[in-house]
């Protein structure tokens, strides 16, 4: 039963309640969100308000604006309004993933405005059970059938173990003032179809079966939380964490359950079933992207790369601009300016005819279909199979800078390996030396 002890109780066991933080909470002027209000207006905790007029039901949504923003202005809270205009691209379908996207998009705009860390929603027991139906139907496993989080990276659902009857009752109890959606009434989208034809009909078979299914979840969560850990310990064992990538041994991980190959591959995004599929039976060298990483086939690893971490990569790099060479000879140590760019810690010796070479001279990044000529072998190779022969990893490939002349002809892969055609000859006269002493 919702009472505002149980509601205090319920938000401890999700935060512990510091005296001078200030929470947003996201109300709509429903039953469930205005109740929340009313709790923390009741409790003297510090908040703000957000709210979305979506216009998508005229002067009902306007109603619901009002009745949201009389309460702020009546109890002097600050409030915070979006109201959707043409800019936003209503589509024609799929409005609920929409309205979703933009309502969070807002939030944390006004989080980060504001400087409040906690979202506060008024996620309630019945939407609890329409979402475990809905993955029920999707095959989503079972992080999907634990349903929605109470605490989900400091968006707090406090009213998540109450049913939705029960904040009704409270609201009228209290008199708080909200506005019913009537279009939660019509079966236009697969939850409301769930909340008004299936979850009455379920409730109809126990008298107790919304109890029952919130102790239901409840062990669903202790045993997501357990088979968690069990993943963390599996994943150590065929993971090797880098600065800059993550390795998985795609031999260990390939003997574990299909279930254990998802946990550990959707972290990075891969949630599809025939595309993970796919992962395990492609050729090395193959690439697979989600939304935030890319997975590369090499050999017997997995090599994982987050594609959004903020580093600045250069393609390209001038490494001498001019044809100066005095005393008929200069010397480049690359020592003194790879750390710039990337450390190489082998160590080289490269002479060159300076008169063979078309100035200015760049390092730059394999291309593909690049060739040399490269010195102790007759005859030219192309880049890609001399990085297969010295048996170079994916991220090694990726790391080598290629030195150029200004007609993109190839004078060596540094540090592996010196193109002949212009190499210094007996007859060379002028000598550009480049090296590196480490």
């Amino acid at each position: 039963m919702l009472k505002k002890s149980s509601f205090k109780n319920q938000l401890e066991k999700l935060i512990q309640i510091p005296p001078n933080h200030t929470y947003l909470l996201a109300v709509s002027g429903g039953a469930d969100s205005m109740t929340l209000a009313f709790l923390f207006q009741h409790f003297r905790l510090k908040f703000e308000i957000a709210h979305i007029n979506y216009k998508l039901r005229g002067k009902d949504s306007d109603s619901d604006q009002d009745v949201v923003q009389n309460f702020c202005e009546k109890n002097h809270i600050k409030f915070h309004l979006y109201e959707v205009s043409e800019e936003d691209n209503k589509p024609q379908n799929s409005i609920q993933v929409w309205a979703r996207e933009l309502r969070y998009t807002f939030f944390k705009h006004v989080q980060e405005k504001e400087n409040l860390e906690f979202l506060v929603t008024a996620h309630h027991l019945n939407d609890q059970l329409e979402t475990f139906i809905i993955n029920l139907s999707k095959a989503a496993g079972l992080s999907g059938l634990s349903g929605i989080p109470s605490n989900d990276h400091n968006i707090l659902r406090p009213l998540l173990s109450f049913t939705k009857d029960e904040i009704y009752q409270f609201a009228k109890e209290h008199h708080i003032e909200y506005r019913e959606d009537l279009s939660n009434k019509k079966n236009d989208y697969l939850r409301n179809k769930i909340r008004n034809e299936i979850v009455p009909k379920l409730v109809e078979t126990n008298e107790h079966f919304l109890e029952n299914f919130k102790k239901s979840s409840s062990y669903l969560n202790q045993t997501k939380e357990f088979v968690q850990k069990q993943i963390v310990e599996i994943e150590k064992q065929l993971t090797t964490f880098n600065e800059d990538h993550i390795i998985l041994s795609k031999n260990k991980l390939i003997q574990e359950s299909d279930f254990v190959k998802f946990e550990i591959l959707r972290k990075y995004g891969f949630t599809h079933e025939k595309e993970i599929v796919k992962i395990f039976s492609a050729a090395s060298g193959s690439s697979f992207f989600s939304k935030d990483f890319q997975l590369t086939i090499h050999r017997e690893q997995l090599i994982i790369i987050n594609t959004n971490k903020e580093t600045e990569i250069r393609n390209e790099y001038m490494l001498i601009e001019n044809n100066d060479v005095s005393q008929n000879q200069m010397t480049i140590n690359l020592e003194n300016i790879m750390e710039e760019i990337e450390e190489i810690n082998t160590i080289f010796e490269w002479d060159f005819d300076a008169e063979k070479l078309q100035f200015p001279l760049r390092l730059r990044r394999q291309h593909n279909g690049d060739e040399f000529y490269p010195s102790g072998f007759s005859g030219k190779k192309k880049v890609s199979k001399f990085f297969r022969d010295e048996k170079l990893s994916i991220l090694a490939r990726q790391k080598i800078w290629i030195l150029t002349d200004s007609s993109n002809s190839i004078l060596g892969i540094i540090p592996l390996r010196q193109d002949r055609r212009k190499a210094r000859n007996e007859e060379t006269n002028r000598i550009l030396k480049i090296f590196n002493k480490k």
